[in-house]
C-alpha cells in the first residue's frame, strides 16, 4: 500500500469508508497527518466547486497522465465513467486528441497537460487559446488550480509509494490500459 507505517485506526477512516465503501490507500497515507488530509479535502472542494464536474475530471486526467500518476488517473477514470462509456473514456485516456471530443475540450486537456508539465511554460498565448472557446480568465484560473491540486496529491501519493487500491481493479481492461500507460510515459507511477 505504501512504504510508510500507516495507523491501523484514524477517525479518517469511517469518514471516507462510507463515501467510498472502502478505506482508500491514500486516506491511510494522509492518516499520518489528519489535519492536512482536511485542508486538502477543503481546497479540493473549492476548486471542484468552481468548476464543472466534467471538466475537472479531464483536466485530472490530462494531468495524471503527463505526470505518469496511475493512482489519480483510474480514480479520475472511474469518476469519468459517469460522462462516458468504456470505449470512448479509454480513447480520451490514450490521446484526447484521437478521442473525439469536442474542440473545447481538446483545448483544456492541451492546457492542462502543459501546466502539468511546466507551469514556467504557459504565456498569454496559452490563455488566448482557451479564451477563443469561450473561456473566461477565471475559467483559465480554474485549470491552472485543478492541475496544481493534481500535482501536489499526486506528487504525495507518488513520494510514498502508495498504490492504487483494489476497488480500480474493477474498471474495464481497456481503460486499465490506458491508465498503465501513464507509467511508460513517466518515472512517476
Amino acid at each position: 500500500m505504501t512504504y510508510l507505517d500507516t495507523p491501523d485506526e484514524s477517525p479518517l477512516y469511517a469518514a471516507d469508508a462510507a463515501i467510498c465503501g472502502f478505506v482508500p490507500n491514500y486516506t491511510r497515507v494522509f492518516a499520518l497527518r489528519p489535519e492536512v488530509y482536511q485542508g486538502w479535502l477543503q481546497l479540493g472542494g473549492a476548486v471542484r466547486n468552481g468548476m464543472d464536474l466534467r471538466r475537472y475530471e479531464l483536466v485530472t486526467v490530462a494531468t495524471a497522465r503527463v505526470i505518469g500518476s496511475k493512482y489519480c488517473g483510474l480514480a479520475h477514470a472511474q469518476k469519468l465513467q459517469e460522462f462516458y462509456d468504456d470505449e470512448a473514456l479509454s480513447a480520451i485516456l490514450r490521446d484526447h486528441h484521437d478521442a473525439e471530443l469536442a474542440p473545447v475540450d481538446v483545448a483544456i486537456m492541451d492546457f492542462a497537460s502543459k501546466v502539468a508539465t511546466d507551469p514556467t511554460t504557459i504565456t498569454e498565448a496559452d490563455a488566448e487559446t482557451l479564451r477563443r472557446f469561450g473561456l473566461s480568465d477565471g475559467d483559465v484560473f480554474q485549470i491552472v488550480l485543478a492541475v496544481s491540486l493534481r500535482r501536489f496529491f499526486s506528487g504525495v501519493l507518488s513520494a510514498v509509494g502508495a498504490v492504487a487500491d483494489q476497488e480500480y481493479e474493477k474498471l474495464a481492461p481497456e481503460i486499465r490500459s490506458a491508465v498503465d500507460a501513464f507509467g511508460a510515459r513517466s518515472s512517476h507511477s
